[in-house]
């Protein structure tokens, strides 16, 4: 017993100190690549899918269009700076709906702070384990990043279509343009389908995403873009 508690407790304590090693270096440095990029791309072979592969291009906040930061925030996380990773509101009004809708369209609480955490250190599960270990790391990077780095890592990270990681490789594919140039509706396009981009599309949406691209287009009209985004 008395080993199995000094491993389980060498354990923790990697697992800790780890974990804020890894976060400290992604502050300053890139994720160069994701685990879920790579199981996207090991199911892709696997499927014998001849053009898988991972088509991502790095942009700074700066390179990136106000439109697509403020479709992120209208349709992912309004008061992405004003809370400390966790919006506990939202989690209780996404709690409340998927049980008065069961069976139905799942919606979730997430803000930007936790789906960067989940991109950059996690695989993609639903048990609480990974749950437990993502708080951990949204923990991490509101304490030791700026929030324009959770921003900017989110919207280089973020899964936007089949192999597609990041608004500027998404702007590429579906617009043949540059991330600075979006307009809005491209911007509330793109924003729309991430909940499902492997299933979705900015270009051809079905009447849902519709719906949505034109809510979040309204709602980008007069939704004021932080000062701390402004100051960047």
């Amino acid at each position: 017993m008395k080993k199995i508690k000094i491993i389980v407790l060498t354990c923790t304590v990697y697992f800790f100190v780890y974990g804020i090693q890894v976060v400290l270096v992604h502050k300053f440095v890139n994720p160069l690549i994701t685990p879920l990029m790579v199981i996207r791309f090991a199911e892709g072979i696997f499927e014998g899918d001849k053009n898988v592969g991972i088509h991502k291009s790095w942009k700074s906040l700066d390179e990136i269009s106000p439109n697509m930061v403020c479709a992120v925030f209208v349709s992912e996380d309004q008061s992405f700076y004003e809370h400390h990773g966790f919006n506990w509101e939202g989690i209780k009004q996404a709690m409340e709906y998927n049980r008065k809708h069961k069976g139905k369209k799942f919606r979730g609480g997430s803000t930007i702070s936790q789906q960067t955490a989940k991109n950059v250190f996690l695989i993609p599960s639903r048990t609480w384990i990974r749950k437990g270990v993502e708080v951990y790391y949204t923990f991490l990077i509101e304490m030791l990043w700026s929030k324009n780095r959770i921003l900017e890592v989110y919207l280089n990270v973020i899964e936007t279509g089949d192999g597609v990681y990041g608004v500027e490789a998404a702007s590429r594919k579906y617009y043949n343009r540059s991330a600075k140039k979006l307009t809005r509706t491209q911007a509330a396009s793109i924003a729309c389908i991430l909940p499902a981009p492997l299933r979705w599309s900015p270009v051809k949406p079905n009447k849902y995403v519709s719906q949505n691209i034109s809510r979040v287009g309204k709602h980008m009209t007069y939704f004021k873009l932080p000062e701390e985004y402004l100051k960047h």
